[in-house]
């Protein structure tokens, strides 16, 4: 028995019993994402919601932004794009994200979130697999011309009858051009059904898409407001890219927004650009995967820039070393906040009141009482607390299932579903998790997921390549990078390892998934049962990389 309208045939809903618990319980209050703008706007028209310092350094207020979104969203029905249609959204850090985003809540249309990084291979599988009516993209940025890609992937996708540009349009549409007079939404959403799909990190091929409904997501950010300490007075930096999960929703922009603060979108997340920001903003909270807090609290010592008022700085995405976390607080003079969370559900935060020594050592504790952990060994049997395991999960804004894929669902959910991370993790006696780890053959490239299986597909495409074998290679910088162990065909000429990396990036991926490293061999290592041994061919990159830093000291 499924929560009715819940349960759809592309995604897996949460049962009955557990939708009427986590109403019951106040974490699900029945709002929607155009209600809640609706709100802030109506509350408070004349304060500033979007600090866009790209965009000639605009300034929208709440009761903008709700017009835009009103205008644009009659734009869209005119077009005939309605509920449950998806449209891809691919935007750099603009004032347009949150625009388009809250036109398609407010009809029920489905954003799918790209990342601005993802290149041909990526956003034709999005757009086909999703069968995406429309695809919203800037016209060039960091150098890159989006129109072109939006060229090719039309003519490749039936369904795919609109593209909106943010800037000059090309061939294409302009997003400015789309708009209409508001119109009454017919069929407008209710807060149980699917608000956007986002993207899985996950560790097979291209990513899994991830359905979110208006009730869990929501909850998730006002959660994630009272532990962060987010209201109305609070300015967040939105420095990593808006469509991640991380600073979308930890507590993100839309926390930011949910809570009536203001937003303010760093185009680069680099000090140079975001230190300015902090000054000249106020900024009170940012969110940075462990890569840029390194880079941060080194350039804060030398920094003309005031960031007194920065009181928060959220660091996760990816394992955050303990060394690196205890050079925050005496760098930056704020408090660090560590998270551990999936675009999947389950978020962790340490809290501000925490000890410092549980800031610096753990990855925090669960937004929610009903946040349900299992750790477990690899049979599924439960381990005592301390002991280091897989961690499975389920809760109020955790998934059921992806989308359209049920084959997948069968393997990354247990029957009584709780999903499986793929993390592996203990307990502290507080309850703080401690990541240990991944058990799935994922890549964590600074906060960027990369799938070894995709880049191992897209390299034995290659005529001279026999087999290939992607593994983690540790990086004092981004914590990991890619190492390709790849064996020749017999007879074939040889290869370079650039040529190889050459080899990957034509075929149109993002640049983050380019191997870092090829080393060429004979054969692999084998497991007992003659599997390919990762763990050996770690090792033993670890081992070279190890040698080759101890010969530079």
């Amino acid at each position: 028995m499924h929560d009715t309208g819940a349960e759809t045939p592309d995604a897996p809903g949460y049962p009955a019993e557990f939708a009427e618990r986590y109403r019951a319980a106040g974490y699900w209050r029945g709002e929607t994402f155009g209600q809640m703008l609706r709100e802030r706007a109506q509350a408070h028209p004349d304060r500033v919601a979007i600090v866009d310092p790209a965009g000639e350094g605009r300034r929208w207020t709440y009761g903008e932004l709700d017009l835009r979104a009103d205008r644009l969203a009659a734009g869209l029905l005119a077009r005939g794009i309605g509920k449950g249609d998806r449209v891809v959204v691919q935007l750099p850090n603009v004032a347009e994200f949150f625009e388009v985003v809250f036109a398609l809540f407010r009809i029920g249309a489905l954003p799918v979130f790209a990342l601005p990084a993802h290149r041909e291979t990526e956003i034709r599988h999005f757009c086909a697999f999703t069968e995406a009516a429309a695809y919203v993209i800037p016209d060039v940025s960091e150098g890159y011309d989006y129109r072109e890609l939006a060229t090719k992937i039309r003519a490749e996708v039936p369904t795919l009858k609109h593209v909106l540009v943010a800037g000059e349009p090309g061939e294409h549409t302009a997003l400015a051009e789309a708009t209409a007079e508001p119109v009454a939404v017919p069929d407008a959403p209710a807060p149980h059904e699917l608000a956007f799909l986002q993207l899985s990190g996950g560790s097979t091929g291209v990513p899994k898409l991830i359905p979110r409904t208006h009730d869990d997501y929501i909850y998730s950010l006002w959660g994630s407001n009272e532990i962060c300490g987010v209201d109305e007075d609070s300015v967040y930096l939105c420095a990593l890219p808006a469509a991640h999960n991380f600073p979308l929703s930890s507590p993100g922009t839309l926390g930011a927004l949910y809570a009536g603060a203001r937003v303010v979108l760093a185009p680069r997340p680099s000090p140079d650009v975001a230190f300015p920001l902090i000054e000249a903003e106020g900024v009170t909270i940012t969110g940075l995967v462990p890569p840029l807090a390194l880079v941060w609290t080194e350039a804060a010592a030398q920094t003309p820039h005031d960031l007194s008022s920065l009181q928060v700085l959220l660091v996760g995405g990816a394992k955050f070393s303990e060394e690196a976390a205890r050079r925050v607080r005496p760098a930056l003079g704020c408090t660090l906040q560590q998270v551990f969370g999936m675009a999947e559900g389950l978020v962790n935060y340490t809290r501000l009141d925490d000890p410092e020594e549980t800031i610096v050592t753990t990855q925090g504790r669960p937004i929610s009482p009903d946040d349900e952990i299992r750790i477990v060994d690899d049979e599924d049997d439960d381990l005592p607390a301390g002991e280091t395991g897989h961690l499975l999960t389920r809760g109020p804004y955790t998934i059921r299932g992806y989308w359209r894929a049920p084959g997948h669902n069968a393997t990354a959910f247990t029957a009584d579903g709780f999903y499986r991370t793929g993390d592996v993790v203990r307990l502290t006696e507080t309850g703080h998790i401690v990541v240990e780890g991944r058990a799935k053959d994922q890549i964590n490239r600074g906060g960027e997921k990369v799938a070894a299986e995709e880049i191992e597909n897209h390299i034995l495409a290659h005529p001279a390549v026999h087999d290939v074998a992607v593994v983690s290679m540790p990086d004092a910088y981004l914590g990991e990078r890619t190492c390709a162990y790849v064996v020749l065909r017999e007879g074939a000429a040889p290869v370079k390892s650039l040529a190889v990396k050459k080899f990957v990036r034509e075929r149109g991926l993002a640049a983050f998934k380019v191997p870092d490293r090829v080393e060429f061999v004979t054969e692999f290592p084998q497991t007992g049962i003659g599997k390919v041994s990762k763990k050996d061919l770690r090792a033993a990159i670890a081992a070279q990389v190890a040698a080759a830093a101890a010969a530079q000291h």
